[in-house]
């Protein structure tokens, strides 16, 4: 009987199988007809054609044989959602890990990468086998009052993220005016530079992408050259990759590595990426085919971005740990303490570290506005101009960032605490991008063929649930030492409340908790169907 059961088990789930598959087929010839009402990432003209090299099979399933001439057309996307590795908000965690810990967290920031990549995996999955990015998704797949506080979230993640990024370039302007210009007026040259790299994009995709690159290769060669110059020990950088260790002294750090990988609106921002690329969804072949160029190219671009933090964490771990000022090293004095460290010379530290620093804001904040572009676009299906979006989008952001510059300009220990409750705010945004993602990608019915399997699934939700616990910590630990008086103790205790009970409807959406509890919960919390 064990035989037969078998067999018909198999051909009722190859049924199931071919009926997803086919549901995802319909949504998205559905989506094709109605493809000029609804926003979308890139209109048909600006998407690159991607030539086959000598490859003509009439069976759409075939995945055509590798191609280095293909690889290099893909190559792209991965390395703007790299980026995000990159900001300076990163770079601080990067420089006050090597500063407080030495090497000792150089394997976390390893694993931290490796997890980052996982979700970067995932987000570019769910826009090429759908031909849709995360936000048009969750705008679809949630009620509209789900929908426009998933949407309210990743807007405050992406501010906070880009008032860090856009102070990070307006302190290397700093740098390197040697004080004449100050904070705010480094906030309105990178607010300004920002819609000049954006217009190459009306010169194609890849003029833009070639930028990124050049700007990439800067930060790589600027802080490749501080590593050349402080010359950190080679045998504790191979301990400190290889072998884990943490105390208690640099558990914040620790939390600091791994909090500063996952950014909201970076989750968002691959699976529109991904997009630039014509590919039919239509033909299983061409989507399998895409993925695969995509995963090599973003495992490469992430593989540069740890090389350049970890040239970061160990500058600063050989000048600064175990010294009076590593307690006190932040973004705005690191380039004074450098200087003082290691002098001048033909190219003096500072200006290396500035010049790097510059790279890493004004990239960043280049990529935060496409991010607000997909974000309000695909959750709100506003129809605007590329220009209007892009106004809207940074203003949100330049406004408070003004703010912040002319009210912090002289105050290094206030814009430290401030840039604590940015990473705070950011940190509590994260599951709001991670639970509709994984919640997406699991769905059949959405996704076809090209769902993930059960074993992924497990090790996804196991990242997403570690990377959620380890920045529940961090709030937890901040509201503890930050949260004074019983007014404010109340506001904060009722809007935790709030933002559980949404977690908590979420889950129930993905299917990952057990019916038995889910079957507890209020109606408004029926879970949608895989």
């Amino acid at each position: 009987m064990s035989g037969p059961s078998r067999e018909e088990d198999s051909k009722v789930e190859e049924r199931e199988h071919k009926e997803g598959e086919g549901n995802r087929l319909l949504e998205l010839e559905g989506e094709s007809e109605t493809e000029e009402e609804d926003e979308a990432a890139y209109e048909s003209g600006e998407k690159i054609v991607v030539v086959d090299f000598e490859f003509d099979s009439v069976d759409d399933s075939a995945v055509p044989p590798f191609s280095w001439k293909k690889l290099w057309m893909f190559t792209g996307p991965g390395f703007l959602m790299s980026i995000a590795f990159l900001d300076p908000g990163n770079l601080e965690g990067d420089l006050q890990a090597g500063a407080i810990a030495g090497y000792s967290l150089l394997w976390l920031l390893m694993w931290a990468t490796f997890m980052g990549l996982l979700i970067q995996l995932l987000s570019a999955r769910v826009g090429v086998a759908t031909g849709r990015h995360l936000a048009e998704l969750c705008r679809e797949e949630y009620p509209n009052w789900a929908r426009y506080v998933l949407w309210f979230m990743a807007e405050l993640a992406l501010i906070g993220a880009d008032i860090q990024e856009v102070i990070g370039s307006a302190i290397a302007i700093q740098i390197l005016s040697r004080g004449v210009l100050p904070l705010w007026a480094g906030v309105l040259i990178t607010a300004s530079d920002c819609f000049f790299f954006l217009f190459l994009e009306n010169y194609g995709v890849r003029k833009l992408e070639a930028a990124f690159a050049v700007l990439i290769a800067t930060m790589a060669v600027s802080f490749a050259w501080m590593f050349g110059d402080t010359k950190p020990s080679g045998k504790e950088l191979l301990m400190g990759i290889l072998i884990p260790r943490l105390s208690s002294k640099t558990i914040r750090q620790a939390v600091g590595v791994v909090g500063c990988v996952i950014m909201p609106h970076n989750v968002f921002l691959h699976s529109a990426l991904v997009q630039s690329r014509k590919i039919d969804p239509l033909k299983k072949g061409r989507v399998q085919e895409a993925l695969n160029y995509y995963n090599i190219e973003s495992t490469v671009a992430l593989s540069v971005t740890f090389m350049i933090n970890l040239f970061v964490t160990t500058v600063f771990a050989k000048g600064f740990y175990g010294t009076k000022q590593a307690n006190s090293i932040g973004l705005v004095n690191a380039g004074q303490y450098l200087e003082e460290k290691y002098g001048g010379g033909l190219f003096p530290i500072l200006y290396i570290w500035g010049i790097g620093l510059l790279a890493a804001g004004q990239s960043s904040t280049i990529t935060g506005t496409y991010a607000g572009q997909f974000i309000m676009g695909g959750f709100l299906n506003l129809r605007l101009k590329k220009w209007l979006r892009a106004l809207i989008t940074r203003s949100c952001a330049i406004v408070p960032t003004i703010i912040v510059a002319i009210v912090y300009n002289s105050s290094e220990a206030s814009l430290d605490v401030l840039n604590e409750w940015l990473n705070v705010l950011q940190s509590v945004q994260i599951p709001f991008a991670l639970i509709p993602l994984l919640t997406l990608v699991s769905k059949e019915r959405i996704m076809g063929s090209f769902k993930i399997g059960p074993v992924l699934e497990r090790v996804a939700w196991t990242v997403a649930a570690l990377i959620i616990v380890i920045n529940g910590y961090l709030l937890v630990d901040f509201f503890v030492s930050e949260v004074n008086g019983v007014l404010f103790g109340f506001v904060a205790c009722s809007c935790t409340v709030l933002y559980i009970a949404f977690l908590v409807y979420l889950i129930s959406q993905s299917g990952a908790l057990p019916s038995a509890l889910v079957d507890r919960l209020p109606k408004g919390f029926s879970v949608t169907e895989n």
